[in-house]
């Protein structure tokens, strides 16, 4: 099992506060961690194994100690490109093809960005795959995951907030109108479906904002950015406004001949803040070419 030390100083404004309110309260560490970490004696203050009702003093440094659970189902490595853009010791943000499926299971064992992961993180001991925005496996983009559960946790908390911004382009069918707005309609599971949703008044609230960036022969290239993150939400937005995105076999008609095995959907910008330091990140990740060449003679500018 792989571990993780955090460690936390303790500001004059805390002196006096207990180990286990500091854990929760400013380090972020779940109750089921904190609950873990007291029973391996993982709580450390200056050096020194406490209890969680220990009180700290201003300077004094706590380490708390925490362990990943083994996954339920272990990825089969293959040796095949993986775009990483951004990695540190507590993070990383793949750039995703189209098609490919995300993650791994009995039902799909192999051919999959978490089965790449598991080749490209060899070498990592008892290596989980941590994703904490997911993709479809007809969209290509930016996904952001984490090395350690403490991470993921934290990240997961940013994900559905202004501190976690996405933002897609897509091409889709005709010419949204107005050319920008919101649509605001809820998404539910569709009658007898396992996998498609559909706008209906008793599912969840939905909020995509939406910009047209250009439009040409019956076609549109749309910016969007999720408020919220229900499953396939831009996907039955856009048909929900009667511009369903281009190939998107399962909303809209499907043009394999066009876009085989994907649709014109691209996680293009992703902003967060870091889930231990706290500092901003950004990325982007430019429109791939044959989504470009849909537009205009393949101008998208």
């Amino acid at each position: 099992m792989n571990s993780k030390i955090l460690r936390y100083t303790v500001p004059p404004e805390d002196d006096g506060r207990l180990v286990w309110r500091i854990a929760r309260g400013k380090m972020g560490v779940s109750a089921r961690q904190l609950s873990r970490a007291k029973v391996i004696n993982g709580l450390i203050l200056d050096g020194e194994s406490v209890h969680a009702d220990r009180a700290v003093r201003a300077g004094q440094t706590l380490c708390i100690e925490i362990y990943d659970d083994a996954p339920a189902f272990a990825p089969a490595p293959e040796e095949a490109e993986v775009d990483i853009v951004y990695e540190d010791e507590d993070i990383y943000v793949v750039n995703k093809p189209a098609p490919l499926a995300v993650q791994s299971s009995p039902r799909q064992s192999d051919n999959t960005l978490e089965n790449r992961l598991a080749f490209r993180f060899k070498d990592v001991p008892g290596f989980i795959f941590r994703p904490v925005n997911r993709l479809d496996k007809g969209t290509s983009g930016l996904m952001a995951a984490a090395k350690h559960a403490h991470a993921q946790a934290a990240l997961a908390k940013q994900l559905h907030t202004p501190a976690f911004v996405r933002e897609y382009l897509a091409v889709v069918q005709g010419t949204p109108e107005p050319a920008g707005g919101v649509i605001d309609l809820p998404i539910g599971k569709a009658d007898g479906a396992t996998v498609k949703r559909e706008v209906r008044p008793d599912g969840k609230p939905c909020r995509t904002h939406y910009d047209v960036v250009l439009s040409c022969g019956g076609i549109s290239l749309v910016h969007l950015v999720l408020e919220t993150g229900r499953t396939h939400q831009i996907r039955v937005h856009m048909k929900a406004i009667g511009c369903p995105v281009l190939g998107d076999f399962l909303y809209g008609d499907g043009r394999p001949d066009v876009l085989p095995g994907r649709f014109a959907l691209h996680s293009a910008r992703m902003r967060f803040l870091h889930p231990l330091s706290g500092k901003e990140l950004a990325f982007s990740s430019p429109l791939p070419p044959e989504l470009q060449s849909l537009m205009c003679g393949g101008k998208t500018e």
